[in-house]
């Protein structure tokens, strides 16, 4: 038994992964319980999901454990422990440990609410079969949509362990994405299965988000801002998780009884490239936001947009406002400026630079376009945002 003397600090080891931007929010939410609560004598490692269990845990005489468990073996080892424990991941292993996590029947709500209120009518779900939540997530957006008088079809992911099985099941998502009516609003259930979806779209030359609009779950920042276009994600609040966690332990510590399902509601939807956009019925305006898209950057102008269309510019400006609710020139200067914002919080190019990376003539122009958009100068936009 490994023990040490005792003192009125609690003892705690903290087996969550510290690999992904959800987790790493939920230990700074313990972390600020602890700031208000008194502080704990934590083992804290860095570790990935699936890292093994500590095994000098089954000898050990501390107060509690903090757990995401991905195991039946993990939960039968920290059960053996006898230590009072809060699950942060999954109900599937632990049956007595009390739960803390995210309420994932309002995550596929809110997503089903996100597609519906751009437009959509047509939905699919690609998801995993290995979890609760990944079923519930989908089982809630579904019952969501179908009350909205839509269907939805499901595929289900099997995973790979081989370039070869990626390479595979790459084809089959694109032989899928190619059978769907569009446009079409896909769920994925977490960041890596909408990372995949939208490989599967660049690769079958099908247009995001303009025929087929992704939205993630998790919000994790490395996958989301690495896709192309960059992908739309619910936002976790991981650090509630963290700090709700953190108070139902030290309550199990104190003898006490906390709640035994702790449901956390997502802060929101964090929305990026992969659908910033409303459903496009009709073939002209289609056609006109994809060239936006390719070209804005290259400084194409409405006139040139209205030449290669062979259609008049009162007519491109009145169909785009139907069916956009903004004209050719805004869409230019909104994709323009989703980029100037972009170079502005991740890079230390001068404006000049960013005026020519961005598609705009002079640099002058681009300032006072952008003082009247933001109220801000670019410098203190870059100054309050930077990365």
């Amino acid at each position: 038994m490994i023990s040490s003397p005792k003192t009125d600090v609690k003892r705690v080891a903290i087996l969550v992964e510290t690999t992904r931007s959800y987790t790493r929010e939920m230990l700074r939410g313990v972390s600020r319980y602890l700031q208000g609560a008194g502080r704990w004598s934590t083992f804290l490692e860095l570790r990935a999901l699936e890292s093994s269990f500590p095994l000098w845990l089954g000898k050990w005489d501390g107060d509690g454990i903090l757990t995401r468990t991905h195991s039946q073996e993990m939960a039968d080892a920290i059960a053996l422990t006898g230590v009072p424990a809060v699950e942060l991941r999954s109900m599937n292993y632990h049956r007595g440990f009390p739960f803390v996590g995210m309420d994932n029947a309002l995550i596929g709500e809110m997503v089903a609410e996100h597609f519906l209120n751009r437009g959509y009518r047509r939905f699919a779900a690609y998801t995993l079969d290995t979890e609760a939540f990944f079923r519930e997530r989908v089982s809630n957006f579904v019952s969501r949509v179908e009350s909205a008088g839509a269907t939805c079809e499901l595929l289900p992911s099997h995973g790979e362990s081989s370039p070869l099985d990626w390479e595979l099941h790459q084809s089959e998502l694109m032989e899928w994405l190619g059978s769907l009516e569009k446009p079409i609003g896909i769920f994925a259930t977490n960041d890596q299965l909408a990372s995949r979806l939208l490989d599967a779209c660049q690769r079958a030359q099908i247009a995001v988000p303009e025929e087929v609009a992704v939205v993630g779950c998790e919000n994790e920042e490395t996958l989301c801002t690495f896709t192309s276009p960059t992908l739309t994600s619910v936002q976790f609040d991981g650090e509630q998780v963290g700090f709700r966690a953190a108070q139902a332990l030290d309550l199990l510590m104190k003898g006490e009884t906390p709640e035994n399902q702790i449901l956390i509601p997502p802060k929101g939807i964090e929305v990026r490239g992969s659908s910033d956009e409303w459903v496009i019925e009709d073939a002209l305006v289609l056609q006109a936001v994809r060239m936006i898209r390719e070209s804005a950057l290259n400084g194409i102008t409405v006139g040139e947009i209205c030449g290669r269309l062979n259609v008049s510019r009162s007519t491109l400006e009145r169909r785009m406002k139907t069916h956009l609710k903004r004209g050719a020139k805004e869409e230019l200067l909104r994709v323009r400026f989703r980029e100037v914002t972009r170079l502005l919080r991740n890079t230390d190019f001068t404006i000049e630079t960013i005026s020519d990376m961005a598609g705009f003539s002079h640099a002058h122009y681009l300032q006072t376009a952008f003082r009247e958009r933001y109220q801000l100068t670019p410098g203190e936009y870059r100054r309050k945002n930077r990365v």
